[in-house]
């Protein structure tokens, strides 16, 4: 997990071996970032659903959220292990056991006093209150499938890229961007292909970020697709990643055979929010959109 300068230097640098998925970047070297540990055989065998067998020589890893200082220090942890119910949350029946409950995306609150995760194996987005480690709030699978990328808008409701695949009780695998309210949980506001619904879908990966401009970028991850739509869901700008390649490691690339264009995230900034690339870029040659 890396900081690099506008010149692509290693400003810092922390290694966790069992660091996945995502890493937020405090300031000040401050780090909050998703990990795992490993359960003992008695606690792996209570974790409720998934793919019987499937554990790792019998062991399953449950997820932590860890927050380290720049010194790279433990400075706050939460722990699955501890702090969430394997009744409540059990793995979707296609999952292996390996790996409980996938948090793929872990993020700050406004107030400092709360973080955002999106748990995608059991198809669950909480809000874990830090000073308790108790979780004040809880999205679940009759509303989410396997979703990633959850973020809280500036009126305090929470986007998810809601990915879709194996989607309770729906036949047709599609994915969406919701917005949801944070008082009723209702869905105040949904982005799907208004064609076909499986023309936007991705299985994997992905995310929604709401625009300055009251848009959203989404990011279509399995086919490189990035697109912004306006709020009723117009699709007003695209572009498809054209450049092909395998998957660089041997065990993903065995799921995932031959080239790909996929992208984890996109996300779209403005040129007052990175000037040092708008001064690399000016010139007589350069045209800045």
């Amino acid at each position: 997990m890396s900081e690099l300068d506008p010149d692509g230097r290693v400003v810092r640098q922390f290694k966790d071996p069992l660091g996945h998925h995502d890493q937020c970047h405090l300031g000040g070297g401050r780090m909050l970032y998703t990990g795992l540990e490993p359960l003992s055989p008695e606690d792996s065998a209570k974790v409720i659903g998934g793919v019987p067998g499937t554990e790792i020589d019998g062991i399953t890893y449950a997820d932590t959220i860890n927050e380290v200082d720049a010194d790279g220090k433990l400075i706050w942890q939460w722990k699955v292990s501890e702090r969430l119910p394997r009744d409540q949350f059990p793995l979707q029946p296609h999952y292996t056991r390996e790996h409980y409950p996938l948090i793929n995306s872990v993020l700050p609150m406004r107030d400092g006093k709360h973080v955002l995760a999106s748990m995608r194996s059991v198809s669950a987005v909480v809000i874990i209150e830090k000073s308790t480690g108790n979780m004040v709030w809880s999205l679940g699978s009759d509303v989410l499938g396997q979703q990633h990328n959850a973020t809280e808008l500036e009126n305090g409701n929470i986007l998810i890229f809601d990915n879709g695949a194996f989607r309770s009780g729906e036949s047709v695998q599609y994915t969406r961007a919701i917005e949801v309210s944070r008082d009723t949980k209702k869905i105040v506001w949904e982005y799907r292909d208004k064609s076909q619904m499986h023309n936007f879908f991705t299985p994997f990966m992905g995310s929604a970020q709401r625009l300055s401009n009251g848009n959203t970028l989404l990011c279509e991850s399995a086919f490189g697709r990035v697109f912004e739509v306006t709020p009723e869901g117009y699709v007003c700008w695209e572009y498809i990643n054209p450049h092909f390649a395998p998957y660089p490691d041997k065990v993903t690339a065995s799921i995932f055979p031959g080239e790909s264009n996929a992208l984890f995230r996109a996300y779209r900034y403005t040129l007052d929010e990175i000037p040092w690339l708008q001064q690399k870029l000016q010139g007589p040659s350069c045209t800045v959109q």
